[in-house]
C-alpha cells in the first residue's frame, strides 16, 4: 500500500476518533442540561438555568479544536464546548447547585464559572464583553513572548450589534491577534428576531468590514462545524490573524428555563435551521456505521450514570458558609491560606 493511501487512512481514522469524541461531549452536554432543567424546576438550583439545546455541534467544535494553554471564553449555551475544553461534570454540577467545594465555592452564579489560570474564562457578559478580555490575554502573551496559542470567544447574533463587539473586533484585526470569534446566529437575541437586529445579508459582512477572514457554516452539522472551526483555529495559530465563524442555527429552547419562547416563528422550527444537531449527528454516525445502536445505548447509559452519581455526590456536599469565606478573588494568582484547591484540581489534563 502506498504512503499517500496510508496517510489518508490514518487521517480518516483520526477524524473518526475526533467525531466520536465530539458526539459524546454533545450527548453529555445535552443530558446534563436536561438534568439541570429538572433540578431547576424542582427548586434545587437558584438563579437562572440556560440550556445549549440546538447549539451543541457548534460549541463542541470550539472546545475540541483548542489545545492546552489556549484561551476559551464560553457563553451560557456552551456546555459542550466547556466539557470538550476540560471542564468536568463535577465542577459543572457543583457550580449549578452551589456547593462550597466547587470552583466558585458556591458564591457566584453558575454562568460565571471558570478557571482563568488554565485559560477557561468566567463569563462577564454575553453581550460581546468577553472578546476584549480574550484580546487582552492574547496581547499579554505576545508581550511575554508566549506564541502559538489561540483565543476563542463565543457570542450570539445579538452581541454583534453592541459597541463592545465592534471595538474588540477592530482591535484584534489591527493587532493581528490569533483570535477565533464564533458567532451563533440563532435567529433571536432573547426575543428580538434577526430582522430587527441587522440589515446586512449576513453577519459575515461585519467581519469583512474590518478586514477579518470569515467563514459561514451550518450550525446544525457537526461534521461541517468541526471542519470549519478546526481550520479557523489552525489559521489563527499559524499567523493568519483573527478569524470569524458565523454559524446559522436555531435555539431549540427559551432564552432560559424561565422563558417559554412563544415568540419563535413556527416556520423556523420546521425549517432546516430547526434541525436538532445531536439527532442529526447520531443519524449520520449510524448511517456511516461509525456507531451502532448497541454502542449508542451503552454510551447513553454511561453518561446518565455519570450525571446521576455526580448529582447525588454534590447533594451531600456542604453549602457555602459566609462566616468562613475568605473571599479570595478567583482571578488572583496568589491563593489565600487554606484555599490551595481553588484553582484547577479537578481539571483533567488535555493533550497539547
Amino acid at each position: 500500500m502506498s504512503p499517500p493511501v496510508l496517510e489518508a487512512r490514518a487521517e480518516n481514522a483520526a477524524f473518526r476518533k475526533t467525531i466520536l469524541a465530539a458526539f459524546r461531549f454533545m450527548l453529555l452536554a445535552r443530558l446534563l442540561d436536561d438534568k439541570f432543567a429538572a433540578l431547576y424546576r424542582a427548586g434545587k438550583i437558584h438563579g437562572g438555568v440556560f440550556l445549549g439545546r440546538g447549539q451543541e455541534a457548534l460549541s463542541v467544535s470550539i472546545g475540541i479544536s483548542l489545545k492546552k494553554n489556549d484561551i476559551f471564553a464560553p457563553l451560557i449555551r456552551d456546555a459542550a464546548g466547556r466539557l470538550a475544553f476540560g471542564e468536568t461534570v463535577l465542577d459543572a454540577v457543583r457550580t449549578h447547585m452551589g456547593s462550597a467545594l466547587g470552583p466558585m465555592r458556591g458564591r457566584d452564579g453558575n454562568v460565571h464559572r471558570g478557571k482563568p489560570l488554565e485559560g477557561s474564562l468566567p463569563m462577564i457578559s454575553h453581550l460581546g464583553a468577553m472578546i476584549s478580555v480574550v484580546n487582552g490575554m492574547l496581547f499579554a502573551r505576545r508581550l511575554q513572548n508566549r506564541h502559538g496559542t489561540v483565543g476563542a470567544a463565543s457570542i450570539g447574533d445579538g452581541a454583534t450589534s453592541t459597541g463592545a463587539f465592534h471595538e474588540a473586533l477592530n482591535q484584534a484585526a489591527v493587532e493581528k491577534l490569533p483570535l477565533v470569534l464564533v458567532v451563533a446566529d440563532n435567529q433571536y437575541a432573547y426575543s428580538t428576531p434577526t430582522s430587527k437586529q441587522f440589515a446586512c445579508e449576513s453577519l459575515a459582512d461585519r467581519a469583512i468590514g474590518y478586514g477579518v477572514e470569515v467563514q459561514n457554516v451550518d450550525g446544525t452539522d457537526l461534521f461541517a462545524c468541526l471542519k470549519t472551526l478546526g481550520e479557523a483555529v489552525l489559521r489563527a495559530r499559524h499567523g493568519g490573524g483573527p478569524q470569524m465563524v458565523v454559524a446559522r442555527l436555531l435555539r431549540l429552547c427559551g432564552h432560559g428555563e424561565h422563558d417559554t419562547a412563544d415568540y419563535v416563528d413556527p416556520k423556523l422550527k420546521n425549517s432546516p435551521l430547526g434541525r436538532d444537531c445531536l439527532k442529526a449527528a447520531e443519524e449520520t454516525l449510524l448511517r456511516r456505521e461509525w456507531l451502532d445502536a448497541s454502542t449508542l445505548a451503552s454510551m447513553r447509559r454511561e453518561v446518565v450514570r455519570e450525571i446521576d452519581e455526580t448529582v447525588a455526590q454534590v447533594q451531600r456536599e456542604p453549602a457555602p458558609d459566609p462566616f468562613a469565606e475568605n473571599w479570595t478573588a478567583i482571578s488572583c494568582g496568589h491563593l489565600a491560606e487554606g484555599d490551595e484547591g481553588n484553582q484547577g484540581d479537578n481539571m483533567p489534563a488535555r493533550k497539547s
